[in-house]
């Protein structure tokens, strides 16, 4: 059987219950699942079919928690960019940034990891349908996960922990596991408010 063989999960079905899951247990992701995974990945559109890119499916313990560590500082960097110095700074109401934040102390504890690099700096456009794929393969599969990005203080070190050349840039560092939540549909604005026809101001109805 294949991998398409085993996505079974109806296209449909994984686009309205995919949700951003940062919430999630420590169980391994079994390797069979995590191959199917990474082969949705790489079977993304990308331009002219260079596939300018390089996974890196991350299990071992101690990588995982260096990365959780530095996951945290870039994390913390981000929000000093924006005036965040600490929880009491986030403002009333920010169940999203908490939600972030969470996983920022909780990340070292996913049972995997997988670091999507482009093998170019500013190569990332080409990046975004295969960490889409990779995340509908999940859902298919039950495992939930959520795009992820680092910060330049701790780029170099993650570089050097994972062998990453100076030349490729890690576009995004994704957690990946079973929830501890549930999937399940997500609020959005309506369509005609964040879609045009023809033109900017004409809403599509």
């Amino acid at each position: 059987m294949t991998t398409a063989d085993r996505l079974t999960m109806s296209l449909g079905e994984a686009m309205f219950t995919q949700r951003a899951i940062r919430r999630l247990k420590p169980d391994p992701i079994p390797e069979d699942v995590m191959r199917d995974l990474m082969e949705a990945a790489i079977r993304a559109p990308n331009g002219g079919n260079t596939q300018q890119w390089h996974f890196i499916v991350v299990k071992d313990d101690e990588k995982r928690k260096q990365i959780g560590e530095l996951y945290h500082e870039a994390w913390w960097a981000k929000r000093k960019d924006q005036g965040i110095m600490g929880p009491e700074d986030i403002p009333p109401g920010k169940n999203s940034t908490r939600s972030a934040m969470r996983l920022a102390n909780e990340f070292g504890d996913a049972p995997v990891m997988v670091l999507i690099c482009a093998l170019s700096k500013g190569g990332s456009g080409g990046i975004i349908p295969a960490a889409q794929n990779l995340l509908l393969a999940a859902r298919s599969h039950g495992i939930g996960g959520t795009i992820a990005t680092l910060h330049a203080v701790v780029d170099e070190r993650v570089k050097k922990l994972l062998n990453i050349p100076e030349t490729a840039e890690i576009v995004y560092c994704m957690p990946l596991g079973y929830p501890r939540g549930e999937f399940g549909s997500v609020t959005r604005k309506p369509l005609n408010e964040v879609c045009g026809l023809d033109t900017w101001d004409n809403p599509y109805k």
